[in-house]
């Protein structure tokens, strides 16, 4: 990457609903010396973002602003070569954003999203990853609700089995409080990857595969299948319920642990996830309810007619989303136990516990933190970030850096050994 980029950081897709949130967390949050602009394909809604960004600091009423268009490649081969770094929340990204990671790593540039889309992030590592190490960009999916909790939460715990000598044999990650609204962008996000489940048969086969991010996607040790019923677990002390969003948390963390060696021994890791509820009849209701709940929201955004219906008449549209109240009254606590290998010397396997917390709605306060500070992280730490390239994870790419950096903004990772 040279030196002579107009910009260290260009927020694509900054008209959205959570891109306004990202834009308006760099406006608090960012450095002075902080290069940046946003980017979009509409002047007056940027111009309009701008004026609210404005309001938060006056310096900002000169902000640059970059027209780009997410199907043109010509735009954002402009975009990409202005850049240090490229953070976007222009989704949904298997239909809006295909061509952006590939352009970031051909230019060099540094790059990071939201995407929470497997198919999306599958294509970006076989078209892409090779071609980034070469470049030297990272390209970083994931960075938000999906999957920075869950992915930071298991490298902790990797790093304290490194620290005691060992190897993480095994992980869990338990979503404990979830409290927040979704927005008319991920819902989306979800229609379209339903519609797709319908048409294509490669796609519902990947979505199948545990493994379907790894380095090799054929991976088939060791055995995992995806939580489908109420169970009880033993290490966290409950009962447990399948979880919206282990089908995408799952695999990025599977990536991670192939890239970074979490078993010490190829396919040697293992990783689960669940929602947990407490060890009570109440908690087993509970439970089953939120399991019989989540069912039949599959099965409904599975037929076409009733997910139609659900788009028009119930569910938010794109741009919608929770009010600041709401969001400020939102909050998630995710937990995730691990143990460790016996180490060189034969001791006694170690367990190990991490929290990962945030006080706002984690889908749209908390994700608009995690992709700011990935953004700023990619932009501004420099030596201290892995020496790593490639299309990678949040762990992957960037590590205990962005652990150091959402602590300073609030967010709460600890780990400890027991």
């Amino acid at each position: 990457m040279t030196n002579e980029r107009i910009y260290d950081v260009i927020l694509f897709g900054a008209t959205g609903y959570t891109g306004k949130l990202v834009a308006e967390y760099l406006a608090r949050t960012r450095s002075p010396k902080l290069r940046w602009a946003i980017a979009g394909r509409n002047r007056e809604k940027l111009e309009a973002v701008r004026s609210d960004l404005e309001g938060i600091d006056s310096r900002l009423a000169d902000l640059p602003i970059v027209v780009a268009n997410g199907l043109d490649r010509a735009s954002l081969d402009v975009l990409a070569a202005r850049a240090r770094v490229v953070a976007t929340a222009a989704g949904p990204f298997a239909k809006y954003g295909n061509m952006l990671p590939g352009t970031c790593a051909r230019h060099g540039t540094h790059y990071c999203d939201l995407a929470g889309e497997v198919p999306f992030i599958r294509a970006s590592i076989d078209a892409s990853h090779a071609l980034a190490e070469r470049t030297g960009a990272k390209i970083v999916h994931a960075c938000g609700f999906d999957s920075v909790p869950f992915d930071l939460g298991v490298f902790m715990l990797a790093l304290r089995a490194r620290a005691e000598g060992r190897d993480l044999a095994w992980a869990k990650g338990f979503a404990t409080k979830i409290k927040g609204r979704v927005s008319g962008g991920t819902i989306s996000s979800m229609i379209a990857l339903m519609e797709d489940v319908n048409h294509r048969s490669d796609v519902r086969h990947m979505l199948a595969n545990p493994y379907a991010l790894n380095p090799d996607p054929e991976t088939r040790t060791p055995v995992v299948n995806d939580q489908n019923m109420v169970r009880f677990d033993r290490d966290i002390g409950g009962f447990t319920a399948p979880f919206i969003m282990s089908g995408i948390n799952t695999r990025v963390v599977r990536r991670s642990g192939a890239l970074l060696g979490y078993g010490g021994a190829p396919d040697s890791f293992r990783y689960d996830e669940a929602m947990s509820f407490p060890l009570s009849a109440k908690g087993f209701a509970m439970a089953s309810a939120f399991t019989a709940g989540l069912a039949g929201l599959a099965l409904a955004m599975a037929i076409p007619t009733t997910r139609n219906w659900l788009a028009r008449r119930v569910l938010p549209k794109p741009g919608e989303g929770p009010t600041k109240e709401q969001r400020d009254r939102g909050s998630f606590e995710v937990r995730l136990i691990g143990e460790t290998t016996r180490g060189n010397k034969g001791h006694e396997r170690l367990r190990l516990d991490a929290l990962v917390a945030g006080n706002t709605d984690p889908g749209y306060g908390e994700t608009a933190t995690m992709l700011g500070e990935s953004a700023l992280c990619l932009a501004e730490d420099g030596d201290l970030l892995p020496k790593r390239a490639g299309v990678l994870t949040p762990a992957s790419a960037m590590g205990d850096c962005l652990v150091t950096r959402l602590r300073r903004a609030k967010m709460t990772l600890e780990v400890s050994a027991t």
